[in-house]
């Protein structure tokens, strides 16, 4: 019998690096929203514009606080033999297995915030061409960097 597989979390740092890019999120894009509704809403009452502007802020905050910790929570990868798989999800949770003899190229991207923190965010490209088949946010830099080298070896392994 087989050990079985053991899948690894996301470094604590990545916790609050998806907190940043979410109150990021909702101050760039939520709020002007809010108050742009809040001002359309100035045409009927003062008092009712405030209030759905308010509440909408309010939700959209919530939303940023709330969020980030469902998705660090089950974020996970595992590096098998086969495949890179990847978990995650908030509402919906998917796992993705690439297998390791379809990859074409992995990228390993640092936006400030994850230079800053030391973190990465990993890429995996395969043959089909629309775009990115897996990613994992929030990795520690060698973690991504020792995992892009191990894909690329195992695909230029498969003697195509």
């Amino acid at each position: 019998m087989s050990a079985p597989d053991v899948w690894n979390p996301l470094p604590p740092r990545a916790r609050f690096l998806f907190h940043v890019q979410a109150l990021l999120r909702w101050a760039l894009g939520w709020l002007p929203f809010c108050l742009f509704a809040g001002g359309l809403l100035l045409y009927w009452s003062v008092s009712a514009a405030g209030l759905v502007a308010a509440i909408l802020a309010f939700v959209g905050f919530l939303q940023a606080i709330w969020v980030p910790s469902l998705a660090f929570e089950r974020t996970a990868w595992l590096l098998a033999d086969d495949a890179l798989r990847v978990r995650g999800g908030v509402l919906v949770h998917a796992e993705v297995a690439i297998p390791r003899q379809r990859v074409q190229h992995v990228d390993v991207r640092q936006g400030p915030i994850e230079r800053w923190l030391g973190l990465a965010h990993l890429q995996v490209h395969t043959a089909s061409g629309l775009g990115a088949d897996g990613s994992i946010p929030g990795l520690e830099l060698a973690v991504a960097e020792d995992l892009r080298r191990q894909l690329v070896a195992s695909a230029a392994d498969d003697g195509v």
